[in-house]
């Protein structure tokens, strides 16, 4: 992105220059719906990010431009100065979360922007609550470690935006790593990087430009069905506290006394926290075909046993197998957004092709595209 726009408005407003910090989206390779049952995600931070020039100003008061909105916020680091709008809630609420942690902090100005493209998935939420975290804890030296920087968007989002995320938009956009995924475990918070260096391969996201509403009520019910069954298990197995500790044999052990569609979304979540392992272990011997495979995998347990997929995301899915692209499936929790691709390069053109004339034939309107290169994550710019 052109950070010359953020330095020029920021010296409009505010005069003198301040710090420019970022921090990226990301993308969740493979393990999806497995934060909430205790396993592992996948994540890598992304070349798409947020950024802000910060300068402290010496009073109590937060002065804050939206260069992509066109709008400006002031307001103070008090619980009772909450501001209206949305977007300023996001840099509040990370202000208000230093505070309860115990550190002092005072006001400043920023100008803001970012080429994370919202709506796709890439976590443009957690890459602003980053970039504030990360540069506040710098700018009045806190020593606040990375971890607790995540956790601090983290719950921004529970306590000021309403949005009971989990760790790993946060976690991702704070330790990302130019070149390497990050396998989180969910239930532990360990963290170990793997290479992801795909010569002859792009990542590619193609965006269903829909978003059905289902969403959250659908996402509470799946949570329910992995609830109910650990909870069956739990009777025969007491160690079982999340669907990360069992087994598909201890899941048909209880087939008969939990729903048909209980069983059905365990299925999936024990396959998944599997192939988060075997995507693991074939990129420490660089084979993504393998990779490729069990994106395609999840897929189908997405669409067909979590039944979090839409007719959209399943077309662009099935069209990516027909042309032969290595791995392809729904990213994030489902019901629109984008598919996550692993295309060779000889392959990339033509398939973009193909995926727009076909899905504009199909659903009248065309799909976008991002290009996705794994990156660092929450730094300072200068």
């Amino acid at each position: 992105m052109d950070t010359a726009k953020i330095r020029s408005k920021f010296a409009e407003l505010y005069g003198e220059a301040g710090v420019l910090y970022t921090s990226p989206g990301r993308i969740n390779l493979i393990g999806e719906h497995t934060d909430y049952n205790g396993a592992f995600v996948f994540p890598g931070a992304v070349d798409k990010a947020m950024y802000a020039e910060i300068r402290l100003n010496g009073t109590d008061k937060i002065r804050a431009y939206a260069l992509d909105l066109g709008e400006s916020a002031e307001f103070g680091l008090e619980e009772s100065d909450a501001p209206e709008q949305s977007w300023a809630r996001y840099v509040f609420g990370v202000a208000r979360e230093i505070q309860k942690r115990g550190h002092k902090i005072g006001g400043f100005d920023t100008v803001f922007a970012g080429d994370v493209p919202l709506g796709a998935g890439m976590s443009s939420s957690a890459a602003l609550e980053s970039t504030f975290a990360f540069a506040l804890n710098e700018l009045f030296n806190l020593g606040i470690d990375k971890f607790e920087l995540a956790k601090i968007g983290q719950a921004t989002e529970h306590n000021y935006v309403g949005v009971k995320c989990g760790i790993m938009d946060q976690f991702a956009s704070v330790f990302g790593k130019e070149g390497h995924l990050i396998r989180l475990d969910c239930k532990s918070l360990e963290y170990e990087y793997f290479p992801f260096k795909p010569v002859g391969y792009r990542l590619l996201l193609v965006d269903s430009v829909v978003k059905h509403e289902l969403a959250s009520s659908a996402y509470n019910k799946r949570r329910e069905s992995c609830e109910a069954a650990v909870a069956a298990i739990a009777k025969r197995y007491p160690e079982v506290k999340f669907l990360r500790d069992a087994s598909m044999a201890q899941l048909d052990e209880v087939k008969g006394e939990i729903s048909a569609e209980d069983y059905m979304r365990s299925e999936y979540v024990i396959g998944e926290v599997q192939r988060v392992l075997d995507v693991c272990a074939a990129l420490e011997r660089g084979d993504y075909e393998t990779v490729g495979q069990k994106m395609y995998e999840t897929h189908h347990g997405m669409s067909k046993l979590y039944e979090v997929s839409c007719e959209e995301l399943d077309f662009l899915n099935d069209l990516a197998k027909e042309m032969g692209v290595t791995g392809s499936r729904v990213m994030g929790g489902g019901f629109g957004g984008c598919t996550i691709n692993l295309v060779k390069d000889e392959l990339y053109d033509k398939f973009k092709a193909e995926a727009k004339t076909r899905y504009m034939a199909k659903y009248g309107r065309e799909p976008k595209f991002y290009d996705v290169v794994i990156s660092d994550g929450a730094r300072r710019l200068g």
